[in-house]
């Protein structure tokens, strides 16, 4: 038998959940923008895969450093795979057109996540690499 899915809606939608793991569509959604980010996530138990296949989106890293967090930034090309490791700091900006594909172990987000709030600096400072990503 052959499923298919589609999401159309704003945000996460998890649509093929097998045995253990899940694969979800990530639409545009308030603070997953290209200025309006104001966490970083991280899942210790999990990697988490991103196919990007419409619209602009960037990868955020973020590690944790002495004196702050340091942003390393990447923009995302369609069709090309990206897994962010199990234990890193990440996040995704996304303009409005962005659909995502994720792959990752089920219910990651209801066990297996923690968030870290970034200051008006940290946000600034991540907003800029952001652009210079996208330019």
């Amino acid at each position: 038998m052959i499923e298919t899915y589609y999401h159309a809606e704003e945000g996460c939608h998890p649509f093929l959940i097998r045995e253990g793991w899940q694969v979800a569509q990530l639409n545009y959604v308030e603070k997953h923008g290209l200025d309006d980010i104001d966490q970083v996530e991280a899942h210790k138990d999990t990697d988490e895969v991103f196919i990007l296949f419409k619209g602009n989106a960037v990868l955020v890293e973020a590690q944790m450093e002495a004196e702050g967090i340091r942003f390393d930034c990447l923009c995302m090309k369609p069709g090309v795979t990206y897994n962010v490791s199990a234990g890193a700091w990440h996040e995704i900006a996304m303009d409005r057109d962005a659909e995502i594909i994720i792959v990752e172990r089920a219910n990651t987000h209801k066990q297996d996540c923690s968030y870290i709030r970034l200051t008006d600096s940290q946000k600034q400072d991540l907003y800029s690499k952001i652009k210079e990503q996208l330019s």
